[in-house]
């Protein structure tokens, strides 16, 4: 095994992934540094999904290797990569994952709670988040009160409340209209810079990865390109020229 870079993160080198025979991932190695904010782009199944599952350790792939700073997760056992998971990483799926019976606020705070903070400061810290989120008037309703939009709001909340050393997000914005979704990014990202979060954001949609510092395409489970965003571009509608 090679030690990854001092000054990444996450790094992965020639993952192979296949799944009933066919390719998921195809020798893909990728490195991101410390605070960056990561686009992983390509067209729907061109394993995007499936590498941010190997870097945040709930897939093994069948060969290669995932570092987290100097911790190999590739050879981490089940156990210890939930506790990775749990204690390091945030996770926002496509669709919101809520639990029915909690309130937004206390699905906000479920994170907190769970690492055993007490209820006090883990409801305030729901309830800034929420508020991030224009949502705070919401925090008392169940998710079956909320729209599908608010919903997802409270998912990132979620993901962000423990202020996670790496946020894993996959589509985050696919259900949300235009008008969401840009507000969402640009809280998700004005933060995740603010508290020095690493983001990962899977998307097939370029608006979307004009919000990062670098972008990597995949087509059919292999790395086909790299993109550095411009220092100065705006993070909206960002124009860059692709390198292979």
């Amino acid at each position: 095994m090679v030690a990854p870079p001092d000054n990444d993160v996450l790094w992965a080198r020639t993952l192979h992934v296949s799944r009933g025979g066919t390719p998921a991932l195809t020798g893909i190695s990728v490195g991101v540094r410390e605070q960056e904010i990561l686009a992983v782009g390509g067209p729907r199944g061109s394993g995007k999904t499936t590498l941010l599952r190997c870097l945040s350790g709930q897939l093994v792939a069948q060969q290669g290797e995932v570092w987290f700073n100097s911790a190999p997760v590739h050879t981490m056992g089940p156990l210890v990569r939930e506790r990775l998971r749990r204690d390091k990483f945030g996770w926002i799926d496509p669709q919101p994952r809520l639990v029915p019976e909690l309130t937004a606020w206390e699905n906000a705070a479920l994170p907190l709670l769970l690492h055993g903070a007490g209820h006090r400061p883990a409801r305030k810290a729901a309830l800034e988040w929420l508020d991030r989120l224009d949502i705070g008037h919401l925090a008392r309703k169940r998710p079956h009160a909320l729209s599908h939009a608010e919903r997802q709001r409270v998912a990132v909340a979620r993901a962000l409340v423990n202020e996670p050393t790496v946020l894993f997000a996959d589509e985050p914005t696919a259900p949300l209209h235009a008008a969401d979704r840009a507000h969402v990014l640009r809280t998700l990202t004005t933060a995740a810079r603010s508290h020095g979060i690493t983001v990962v954001l899977a998307t097939h949609d370029a608006g979307v990865a004009a919000y990062a510092d670098r972008s990597v395409s995949l087509l059919d489970g292999r790395l086909v390109n790299t993109v550095r965003l411009p220092a100065d571009a705006e993070a909206e509608g960002a124009a860059c020229s692709l390198s292979v």
